[in-house]
């Protein structure tokens, strides 16, 4: 069995478990799962997510998005203006670029866009590793080695790729690192993560910084548009269903975006746009009130390099589902025997040994004997099973899912309702479309049907029909060079 779950910004997961039967004798007799049914049973009451719970999440949610958009600091979301307020239309003409960095790999890609007849006509995209040494180098050199190879891509445009004479190309940036936004085509760098230490350029605007780097190579190309991967996520569907209001990401992080009216957000510096709407970012990640939370949380978030933070994120995300289900099973094997007596296998042991897609394999295993559950739990953890002990396992993982799945399901409706209280029937009374993006949404069905059963419960059958979840693969990749269309510097011809 090969389990593959993609991530934002080119990151995948790829699990490969062999399925061959292993003959071993059964190492749990009854006695020991009934000890860890007591375990089970507190561990499903304290998951629970009733519909009191989540209609608490959901306005949860719009309070506190109301007291970030009052006020920097004003609450846990962080509700960053994007000063995205120029969305795609679909009328848009010409060859656009998207540079995505996110990680030790960054993508090139381009689009040639038709307009309404035409729409795309052909895209195109390479993926580039970062030598590990450039992820400790200066800034200068960072943005060189971008710009060097931007112009080798560039450089291979033909076919139905076709620049207007006297144009600069013009890029979408979509940079996944932690940065305030000062205008679309401008941000300062707050700080690296994710494993970078590049010197020169905390506090400096990484726009500037690429295109000065392109200038040094002398390229013809320039940044018009700054994005996150969540607001990327929303103008790539925007262009094809104009119905599109909200984009969330759920793969190994999760974050939020939507459309919000300008005249709703008290700490809106005063700007020369006209538009009446702008994408706002939520970083819902952060959401932490009224979260149904389990001792197995407490421990992982208490060990976590960012105690106190994220805490939506660590119930609801692909980093952390498999983890907390492998602190579950490893009380399980100590105190109720699970795997016989108080064995606990030393790999089960390790922190994060059991990922996401593990425990969504063992989901979709329908054998008889559950031979996929037996596998996985041999390969990574160790563990020698029996039947009884297997379909413990299993419940757990989908205890986990369902409450994750279902709060993301109530953070949807959360902000869905905050749109809906400024602009009464605005969005329940017409069809409003919630864009999904992320290899957590993608490849886990039951997390899946779990998220739409919980925006059905909160919303009723009427309303609810008109609020559609789609998933639109990869949109961030083709969002950003859609912005860098819509915020062009050139008039378009249409």
């Amino acid at each position: 069995m090969s389990v593959t779950v993609s991530l934002p910004a080119g990151r995948y997961f790829h699990i490969s478990r062999s399925h061959t039967k292993m003959v071993t004798k059964p190492r749990v007799i009854m006695a020991a799962v009934r000890s860890s049914a007591p375990i089970l049973t507190k561990l499903q009451k304290d998951c629970a997510t009733p519909l009191p719970v989540l209609c608490h999440v959901a306005d949860a949610m719009a309070v506190d998005m109301r007291a970030g958009l009052a006020v920097d600091g004003g609450s846990d979301l962080k509700m960053i203006l994007s000063y995205v307020d120029t969305l795609p239309t679909g009328n848009e003409k010409g060859l656009f670029y998207a540079l995505d960095l996110g990680g030790t790999n960054f993508r090139v890609l381009r689009v040639q866009l038709g307009g309404k007849e035409e729409r795309v006509i052909a895209t195109e995209f390479e993926q580039v590793s970062i030598p590990q040494e450039l992820m400790f180098a200066t800034s200068e050199e960072l943005f060189d080695f971008i710009a060097s190879e931007l112009g080798k891509f560039s450089q291979s445009e033909g076919g139905k790729f076709e620049m207007q004479q006297g144009r600069t190309r013009e890029i979408g940036f979509t940079f996944s690192f932690p940065v305030k936004q000062t205008s679309v085509n401008s941000g300062i760098l707050i700080k690296w993560t994710k494993g970078f230490a590049v010197s020169g350029t905390a506090g400096k605007d990484v726009v500037a910084c690429l295109n000065e780097a392109m200038e040094r190579k002398g390229l013809g190309m320039q940044v018009s548009a700054l994005v996150n991967d969540t607001v990327a996520t929303l103008a790539g569907a925007r262009y094809w269903d104009n119905d599109v209001m909200v984009a969330v990401i759920l793969g190994t992080g999760t974050n939020a975006c939507y459309v919000e009216r300008v005249d709703t957000i008290p700490k809106l510096p005063k700007r020369m746009s006209n538009s009446p709407v702008t994408i706002v970012n939520t970083e819902w990640g952060a959401f932490s009130n009224g979260l149904p939370l389990t001792e197995f949380d407490r421990e992982m978030d208490a060990e976590s390099i960012n105690p106190g933070e994220q805490i939506f994120e660590k119930t609801i995300s692909g980093m952390y589902l498999g983890e907390i289900v492998r602190r579950v099973l490893v009380k399980m094997a100590r105190v109720g025997g699970l795997f016989g007596g108080g064995y606990v296998p030393e790999k089960l042991v390790t922190p994060f040994v059991l990922r996401t897609p593990d425990i969504c394999a063992m989901q979709q295993d329908t054998s008889r004997d559950l031979e996929a559950v037996e596998s996985v739990l041999y390969d990574i953890a160790g563990v020698k099973s029996d039947l009884n002990a297997r379909k413990t396992v299993v419940d757990i993982c989908d205890t986990i899912a369902k409450r994750g799945g279902r709060l993301a399901g109530a953070g949807i409706v959360g902000i869905l309702q905050k749109m809906e209280e400024d602009s009464k029937g605005v969005i329940f009374g017409k069809r409003t479309v919630v864009a999904m993006d992320g290899g957590l949404y993608e490849h886990y069905p039951q997390y899946r049907e779990y998220l739409q059963e919980a925006v059905t419960e909160l919303l009723g059958s009427e309303i609810s029909k008109n609020v559609v979840i789609e998933h639109s693969k990869d949109g961030s990749g083709i969002g950003a060079a859609l912005l860098a269309a819509a915020n062009s510097k050139y008039e378009h011809d249409y």
